[in-house]
């Protein structure tokens, strides 16, 4: 189970076909872990309301359902719906606290009315996702999935001290402890089929060990229905929202940022982990994850039950742990998730896994998904400023991890949310990046990308590089770098006869050691981080340009290209010493 690098050992790719049956037992398998966390999460929703029976079994049953909807489309890639990507979708725990205090102190139809405003808000951030590429940088996204790593972790660890009054007391972290070991083993030795199965035979392994110390209940198996349809119970939507409304929107605001920030992460790194020899992330795809999240939660709204967000360990661990990527897979647990919904007796059978069981293996996917947050932080280097912002914010969300501080000393529905240490972790790291991205200076050029734009970036670099008091030397690597960005650009992006050419916007941030160019244009260019990383593969016929990449790639410090739904911005450095 050591760090391994993204993409190795994966069989199947996202457009590879893999077998019927090959699809279905990996689909059981994402189920298994899938539907475990909305079921529960949906039981302490109802168990702390004052939801009506009926109202109760169908919010459990419509979370069931859009969440196997939303995993389907998310394996698809339906115009700016779904990522392409098997990204697993659960009713989201992060609404919990507010969710609960919205329906007792208003009821369902303000709590619906609340669910698919955040909606909105979350396909509208979708949208402008670009504008927020440097406050969401892939520090922040390193930052998140750590503290979500770190805070499963403590839990399921806490989960493991409890166990039924009836077994002994080591039963629980015996098993547990053969759930890690079997998966751990697999994992490092196991290859083909057994690889692939190696999280449903220590499942099962663990399961066998849970029967023998009695920790294993199958007595709701038998109480459940084979088929049933669902009643359905529509809340409704408060059309003319009061106090109470307007006072938890702000807290479902904020509490619908850091889900959208967790599904912008997933969405980069699944791209990463699911591929043999992973690219830049295109963060098209992370715009079609991020508006499934949305589209899913104001589904989820109207019909009465709570927002959805992306399994952001399950998802990427599945991928790393079996080696399959293929969207079969996906389209197989959504497709057995809506079944589900219709088949209670195994939906019954499913939630009978011991949660000493669950917890060993998310122990041991959630150390996967650690590696992949550090990983992220690390991708660009650590500079001071960086290594502040990690600090910072990893320190005081662990922190706050299990402690009641912040809420004891506020109280009330804030208290609460702020007493979550990924949370608040995540709005810590966003604030100090807000901060160092609008405290630097920063000079602008805006012209049309065509051949005249050459000449005016060229002269616009000379006299940043002339202001920040650069050498020849160093100047001519700046403007260099910024030649070559743009001529990658227009060489991808020519314009049609009937066509005019697309905006460009060069913005330069200077520091003391180094220049950051970010070169934005509407034109639908090719990669040029992968055109940088595949460089030697080009074909002889475009040595020119080859050499001109090389050059790039000399003379700038990093290089990165993201490519948005109608946008695409590449950033650059240099440094002032070569």
């Amino acid at each position: 189970m050591a760090a391994v690098a993204p993409g190795e050992g994966i069989t199947y790719e996202p457009d590879e076909k893999c077998s019927i049956a090959l699809s279905l037992g990996m689909g059981i398998q994402g189920v298994v872990i899938a539907l475990a966390p909305t079921v529960l999460t949906m039981s302490l929703f109802v168990q702390s309301t004052s939801l009506s029976a009926r109202q109760a079994t169908w919010s459990v049953m419509a979370a069931i359902l859009v969440c196997g909807i939303a995993t389907l489309i998310s394996a698809a890639r339906l115009g700016p719906l779904g990522g392409g990507h098997n990204v697993l979708m659960a009713t989201s725990p992060s609404y919990l606290a507010v969710a609960i205090l919205a329906v007792n102190s208003a009821g369902p139809q303000t709590l619906a009315s609340l669910v698919v405003v955040t909606a909105l808000f979350q396909i509208a951030l979708a949208k402008w996702l670009h504008r927020l590429s440097r406050i969401i940088t892939p520090t922040v996204s390193g930052v998140v999935i750590m503290l979500i790593a770190i805070g499963v972790m403590q839990v399921v660890v806490e989960r493991i001290g409890t166990t039924s009054p009836d077994a002994p007391a080591i039963a629980a972290p015996v098993v547990a402890l053969i759930a890690v070991l079997v998966a751990a083993m697999l994992a490092l030795r196991a290859k083909g089929l057994l690889r692939l199965w190696s999280p449903i035979i220590a499942i099962v392994a663990a399961a066998i060990a849970a029967g023998l110390f009695g920790l294993y209940d199958p007595a709701g198996v038998g109480s459940a229905a084979w088929l049933a349809v669902p009643q359905p119970e529509f809340p409704g939507l408060d059309l003319t929202p009061g106090t109470d409304f307007w006072a938890l929107l702000p807290l479902f605001m904020v509490v619908s940022l850091a889900v959208t920030i967790k599904a912008m992460t997933t969405g980069v790194v699944i791209q990463r982990v699911s591929l043999r020899n992973p690219g830049a992330a295109d963060y098209r795809l992370v715009q079609g994850t991020v508006n499934t999240v949305g589209v899913g939660s104001l589904v989820g709204g109207l019909a009465g039950t709570l927002s959805i967000g992306t399994m952001d360990a399950t998802s990427i661990s599945f991928a790393q742990f079996t080696g399959v990527a293929s969207r079969r897979v996906g389209y197989c647990i959504g497709a057995i998730l809506i079944a589900l919904v219709l088949t209670p007796k195994l939906t019954a059978v499913l939630l009978t896994v011991p949660s000493a069981v669950a917890s060993g293996y998310l122990l041991i996917t959630m150390g996967l998904l650690f590696v992949e947050g550090l990983r992220s932080v690390l991708q660009d280097g650590l500079r001071p400023q960086k290594a502040v912002v990690i600090g910072v914010a990893v320190a005081v969300g662990v922190g706050l991890q299990g402690s009641d501080v912040i809420g004891t000393v506020i109280g009330g529905a804030w208290g609460t949310l702020l007493s979550n240490g990924m949370m608040v972790g995540t709005l810590i790291a966003i604030l100090l990046t807000a901060y160092l991205e609008s405290s630097g200076r920063r000079r602008s050029l805006e012209t049309a990308l065509n051949a005249e734009a050459l000449q005016q970036v060229d002269k616009f670099l000379a006299d940043i590089a002339e202001d920040s008091g650069w050498d020849e030397a160093a100047a001519n690597r700046l403007r260099l770098v910024g030649e070559e960005s743009l001529l990658s650009l227009m060489e991808e992006s020519e314009p049609g006869e009937d066509q005019s050419p697309s905006r460009l916007v060069v913005i330069a941030r200077p520091s003391v050691t180094s220049i950051e160019l970010q070169l934005r244009t509407s034109a639908d260019a090719q990669n040029l981080e992968d055109r940088l990383t595949f460089v030697s593969e080009r074909a002889p016929a475009s040595e020119e340009h080859t050499i001109s990449l090389r050059l790039l790639r000399h003379f700038a410090s990093t290089v990165r290209h993201r490519k948005y739904s109608g946008i695409d911005i590449v950033t650059v450095e240099v440094e002032r010493t070569h």
